[in-house]
């Protein structure tokens, strides 16, 4: 069988879904917490998104009339174990401070290699249960940044 070209190449994560069922309290963690600025907006679907970096996290509202195919059939299904955030270079006690300041509990603190190399990571949990991976940029034993 002719090796056949991928008519494409990949670029990077475009956005993520999540499915909520408070927007404003959704809203309120994505930006105080994460600092994720406002992007489109979709009310007749109940649908806001809010961007992280060159990336969009979507977040739907299970509430909202116009979210009904967004529904899972099983209450409590998951699919997704979790969304890797790259960050800028930060001070892992000024992330635990930022943090503890909103009341967003750390699930777990690591180092970790990603698509950047080995960073720091804190993993936490949205007000709906996603869990997070803020991972800062690689991290050299020579100190490179």
């Amino acid at each position: 069988m002719p090796h056949r070209t991928i008519p494409f190449a990949l670029v990077g994560i475009d956005h993520v879904v999540f499915l909520v069922d408070d927007m404003p309290r959704a809203l309120a963690f994505y930006r105080d917490v994460l600092g994720c600025a406002p992007g489109y907006s979709y009310p007749v679907m109940g649908m806001e998104q809010v961007w992280a970096g060159a990336a969009l996290i979507v977040l739907w509202d299970t509430t909202h009339p116009g979210a009904a195919a967004a529904v899972p059939p099983v209450v409590g299904g998951r699919n997704v174990d979790h969304l890797c955030i790259a960050t800028s270079p930060f001070a892992p006690q000024d992330m635990r401070d930022h943090l503890a300041r909103h009341g967003v509990q750390i699930v777990r603190e690591a180092t970790h290699g990603g698509a950047r190399g080995m960073g720091h990571s804190f993993y936490v949990l949205d007000p709906f249960g996603n869990k997070l991976e803020l991972k800062g940029p690689a991290e050299y034993p020579d100190g490179r940044a």
